[in-house]
């Protein structure tokens, strides 16, 4: 285990998705939704080997946190859950696991994607692709900044 609190962490060993489901399950929540991020073979028609992950640790953590607060104040009545792993990752691996629950599925699957779109956005971990002829620093996680 790498960066944690409760509901949030940054991990470099393999995730365990249940652990991730059971910090959310409530009696009150009638949907539990779970998105599962995996490490892809083929992008863009370029095969990739395997995957690097790195992160601001300390950074990313507060930055998991606040996407939660984010998520507590737009659907009060949900609870999140959000595990990123780091280090390097196989073909199929998960990357990273967001949980969330609510009285209602409607609110737990908007919640959930509105959790992936914002970790894309402000939390500082970055990518590098492996390929057979090389390898390359993605960038931030909307693929909108390079790294060389």
């Amino acid at each position: 285990m790498k960066s944690h609190n409760e509901l949030f962490s940054i991990i470099d060993t393999r995730i365990v998705v249940e652990e991730i489901i059971q910090q959310v399950k409530s009696v009150n929540a009638g949907a539990v939704t779970v998105f599962i991020g995996t490490v892809r073979e083929l992008t863009n028609g370029k095969r990739t080997l395997y995957l690097e992950y790195q992160a601001y640790e300390s950074m990313a953590l507060k930055k998991l946190t606040e996407i939660g607060e984010e998520i507590k104040r737009k659907w009060p009545a949900t609870n999140v859950a959000i595990t990123h792993r780091i280090g390097k990752l196989e073909i199929s691996d998960i990357a990273v696991v967001i949980a969330v629950s609510s009285p209602h599925r409607r609110e737990a699957y908007e919640a959930n994607e509105y959790a992936i779109e914002r970790i894309k956005e402000i939390v500082p971990i970055w990518k590098k692709e492996f390929w057979d002829d090389g390898s390359k620093w993605i960038g931030n996680q909307l693929q909108t900044n390079s790294y060389e």
